[in-house]
């Protein structure tokens, strides 16, 4: 059986797509002012330590996940397993939210991360965000404790194999 969500990496001809629904009322909610964080997203295309990707549903683009290692950015976490990385996502076209998209595209790609060996993925939403939460523990991730980070509070969630 084909995966249901296929992660394409991210290029520069995407960021037309990303500044379109980085403006998408339902994305600016949680990832704040579009073009500082479309700069952030360009930025990050020649980033070592962060992967990125659109997701696909069949041959539709419909979301964009960012995956990466944790840095001196994310020492809020506290100490993680060596090998330890954390994830971002969000579903860009609206009509795709609600329906379970978010949290399916989230385990199957973690589930391959941990196919390779990863040891453990966090994330870090807004604890305001319950969709973002909701997302997370449906695709198998546990609520730790709540972190600073530099963009403020956050939920630090876990999931392991």
């Amino acid at each position: 059986m084909a995966p249901a969500y296929t992660f394409r990496p991210l290029s520069t001809a995407d960021l037309p797509l990303i500044r379109q629904w980085l403006g998408e009322a339902h994305v600016r909610e949680w990832w704040g002012d579009p073009e500082e964080q479309l700069a952030l997203v360009s930025g990050d295309l020649t980033e070592p330590a962060m992967d990125q990707f659109i997701v696909l549903a069949g041959s539709r683009p419909f979301g964009y996940l960012q995956c990466y290692r944790l840095t001196a950015w994310n020492t809020g976490f506290g100490p993680q397993p060596e090998g330890t990385r954390g994830i971002d996502q969000f579903i860009g076209d609206s009509d795709m939210i609600g329906r379970g998209h978010g949290s399916a595209l989230i385990r199957q790609f973690v589930d391959e991360c941990f196919r390779q060996g990863l040891p453990r993925m966090v994330t870090d939403p807004d604890p305001l965000n319950v969709r973002a939460l909701r997302a997370y523990e449906k695709a198998g991730f546990v609520r730790l404790r709540l972190v600073e980070t530099p963009d403020g509070a956050a939920s630090l969630m876990v999931r392991e194999p």
